[in-house]
């Protein structure tokens, strides 16, 4: 008997059987980070309440806090207009959802114009990643 989630089928995985999975702060709205989920760890998500992607660089399961502590409890899940993209409201534990010690993966504004623009780091590391992987 298959345990497939019903609702799995109007998600539009990719090629790869991977969708793009956006983490945004429930609380504030500020974007978190932007990974990957397949079909096992989109429904591991949904039936636990805690954010699950697929590391693409170690071909597994990324049960997010795994090894920093800095898990993501799923508050709310939501996929996109052409079912290609699954939005996460999460609660971050630790305050720390970038593997660089920030609160956000984006964490780099562009400045300037033109020739001249450069990108410049606009929010401090909360802790050093040092100290978290370990």
């Amino acid at each position: 008997m298959d345990n497939t989630p019903a609702w799995l089928a109007d998600v539009e995985f990719d090629a790869n059987g991977l969708i793009p999975a956006i983490a945004q702060d429930a609380a504030n709205g500020q974007i978190l980070m932007v990974a990957w989920m397949n079909s096992e760890s989109l429904a591991e998500t949904a039936a636990t309440g805690r954010a699950v992607y697929w590391s693409r660089s170690r071909q597994r399961l990324w049960r997010k806090g795994e090894e920093s502590g800095h898990a993501q409890l799923v508050r709310e899940l939501r996929l996109d207009c052409d079912g290609d993209v699954v939005l996460l409201k999460v609660e971050q534990q630790g305050g720390i959802a970038c593997h660089t010690g920030r609160a956000s993966c984006f964490y780099r504004r562009l400045d300037g114009q033109d020739a001249d623009a450069a990108w410049t780091t606009v929010d401090p590391v909360l802790k050093d990643p040092e100290l978290i992987y370990k």
